[in-house]
């Protein structure tokens, strides 16, 4: 089992920053793959940026790269998400997950275990 808890939402400004953190119990040696999704009202659960434990290799959704970046501990024990040049429409609840599977995903049914999840509201 891993635990994953978030921290760091809040409300902001349009062009602010952000930072979220999500920490990891449990048994850390299990997954592969650390990643964020983020949620809107009535929308579905989307991908925004993953990290590999093994090199810290990256991937992002087409509409973060350049403004997020993810990064990882030496400890492999807590996953962070940098938000620049915040936008109204990156507004929802991110959520925290881990991959226990093989190669980089962003999709939802690829990865095991989830965080509850917290709110970041951007606002024009």
């Amino acid at each position: 089992q891993v635990q994953l808890s978030e921290f760091g939402g809040a409300s902001v400004q349009a062009g602010g920053s952000l930072v979220l953190a999500c920490t990891v119990s449990g048994d850390i040696a299990a997954w592969n793959y650390l990643g964020w999704f983020r949620q809107a009202p009535g929308k579905l659960r989307d991908g925004v940026a993953t990290i590999a434990r093994d090199g810290g290799g990256t991937k992002y959704r087409d509409n973060v790269k350049g403004r997020f970046i993810i990064s990882q501990d030496s400890a492999k024990t807590t996953v962070y998400l940098q938000m620049n040049n915040l936008k109204p429409e990156d507004s929802g609840v991110y959520y925290c997950t881990a991959r226990l599977g093989p190669n980089y995903s962003l999709r939802r049914e690829h990865f095991d275990y989830w965080g509850q999840g917290t709110q970041v509201t951007v606002s024009s």
